[in-house]
């Protein structure tokens, strides 16, 4: 499965569901030249799983409402609910691993907690 370009009209349908994988990167940037085809190329093995990219100086504002402060920048989301956020290039085993994971979480747990932190910053 290709991957899809992610902007602030497309993201919120786009991390609604299911597992999603958010790669922010720049055209200058040495490291994302590095990481793209290891990205590419899981998307390519997962086609279960929804692969974007953003493209930091072309979408400051989501990139800004992610606080990326370097990249590449990996965003992970499973149903909804943003399960993991690091930046630095990874390789392809640990991008295999990371993905598994992902997988294998009990979505119950995350929601739950994922419940509590919000309400938590409500107060």
């Amino acid at each position: 499965m290709a991957t899809l370009t992610l902007t602030t009209d497309n993201h919120d349908q786009t991390v609604a569901g299911g597992i999603v994988l958010i790669d922010f990167w720049a055209a200058w940037c040495g490291p994302c030249h590095r990481f793209a085809p290891i990205f590419e190329q899981a998307a390519q093995d997962h086609p279960d799983i929804t692969f974007a990219k953003v493209d930091t100086d072309d979408q400051r504002e989501l990139a800004a409402s992610y606080g990326v402060m370097s990249i590449p920048t990996l965003v992970i989301y499973r149903d909804g609910i943003p399960v993991f956020s690091q930046p630095g290039a990874l390789p392809a085993a640990v991008l295999e691993d990371l993905i598994a994971q992902v997988r294998a979480l009990d979505m119950d747990d995350v929601r739950a907690s994922y419940d509590a932190h919000l309400a938590q910053q409500r107060t």
